[in-house]
């Protein structure tokens, strides 16, 4: 387990590094029940660094598997005036906003995948402002994760000790064992934006996957569009960094300019149910096919929640070199298999991968291309033998990943 120093290193980097919380600021963490010494070691540096108020809002799966299985679906979309004033209080107030993902991926396989789909959906679509803004870089915020018990067991299911072995694994994706982690991720950091800024010298108008397992999509990308880094500015004018662990570099594609297949290249957990062995067929932007040989009921809710889930919303490229890759760990969880290889998302686009982009509407937006939606799922196409072109506005290519790493 990540106890001691190696905790009290854990919260520190993520404070400093993740959020960049800043003296007299308040911070509100996410947390599973089960492990509250994360919360306390993250209230306690919290508040070394001058936090103005820590809040903790925990998280229970049995709960929820409890009210998935006994509520009504009418019940479950009902999304409470409360909850969405809690979130949207966090922007009024200026807070930083740090959530613990670290759930059990099969905990609701016996539940109705529709009532979790339409609770999810609600949810989304109460908090379309908040996301809204969370995506704009109105907050800032960051997403980890720790070991828990089941979901240990499902990652190393043949271990006496799965807690210890994904403890181990997440602190050397979190490069926890560096000499001096902080140095290590401002090093790794710079690495990202020594790419992202060569990207954007670049500026192709279309990226082409294509591997041996039937990828072949051309992803037009939008226009004026922004390769970012895992460091990014949020309105405050403060650097943040949203996820850690982070490898990815991303930018927004084009929402009427997608074409072709696409295989998954890892299963996808969404609310508890799995995606996989999954294929989407894309026509001018729009999905047009797709089939899954495991949780294809799942993937059609995603892919029909909305207009937008039936487009991309981000493109990220990856390298197979990555610690998160090099571990040869499924984690069945996003936040670590998205960035164990190059990947997409349906939905929602980020604002910020368009030049100036928080400073125009949404129609401004739309118009150069970026996606919109209540949904932004992440899933993972890249593979050892991927291929990935960068192809300008005279048709000209440049070579970016040959057998799945990066070329420049």
């Amino acid at each position: 387990m990540i106890t001691g120093k190696t905790l009290s290193d854990f919260a520190r980097l993520v404070l400093k590094i993740g959020v960049n919380l800043q003296n007299g600021q308040g911070l509100e963490v996410v947390c599973p029940v089960e492990k509250r010494e994360v919360a306390h070691a993250f209230t306690e540096q919290a508040y070394k660094m001058g936090a103005k108020i820590v809040n903790v809002r925990w998280n229970d799966e049995i709960v929820d598997k409890l009210t998935y299985s006994y509520a009504s679906i009418e019940t479950l979309k009902d999304v409470p005036k409360w909850f969405v004033d809690s979130k949207n209080y966090l922007v009024e107030k200026d807070f930083c906003y740090v959530a613990i993902s670290a759930e059990d991926p099969s905990v609701f396989s016996d539940v109705p995948a529709e009532k979790v789909s339409a609770r999810a959906i609600a949810k989304s679509k109460a908090l379309k402002k908040f996301s809204d803004i969370v995506m704009a870089n109105g907050i800032r915020w960051c997403v980890v994760s720790v070991p828990t018990e089941n979901w240990a067991k499902q990652v190393f299911p043949n271990s006496q000790t799965p807690v210890e072995d994904l403890s181990s694994a997440i602190e050397k994706c979190m490069r926890l064992d560096a000499q001096n982690p902080l140095q290590a991720w401002e090093e790794h950091v710079s690495t990202l934006q020594r790419r992202a800024e060569f990207l954007n010298y670049k500026r192709f108008s279309y990226v082409h996957f294509k591997n041996h397992s039937g990828t072949d999509l051309k992803v037009g990308l939008a226009d004026d569009h922004l390769w970012t880094s895992a460091r990014e500015k949020a309105k405050d004018g403060v650097s943040f960094v949203a996820n850690l662990p982070t490898e990815e570099i991303f930018t927004a594609p084009h929402k009427d300019r997608v074409d072709g297949t696409l295989k998954s290249a890892m299963p996808l957990c969404e609310n508890g149910n799995i995606i996989d062995g999954f294929s989407i067929t894309f026509k001018q932007g729009k999905i047009v096919k797709y089939s899954a040989e495991r949780g294809y009921d799942t993937l059609k809710r995603l892919i029909e929640t909305d207009a937008g889930t039936r487009r991309l919303g981000e493109v990220a490229l990856i390298g197979k070199n990555s610690p998160i890759a090099k571990s040869k760990i499924l984690f069945y969880n996003t936040l670590f298999d998205e960035n164990a290889s190059c990947h997409l998302a349906i939905g929602k686009g980020y604002p910020t991968t368009i030049i100036e982009g928080e400073k125009l509407s949404k129609q401004q937006l739309k118009d150069k291309g970026l996606n919109d939606s209540v949904e932004h799922i992440d899933f993972m196409i890249g593979t050892p033998d991927l291929t990935v072109t960068g192809i300008d506005k005279d048709g000209n290519e440049t070579p970016l990943f040959i057998d799945g790493e990066w070329v420049i």
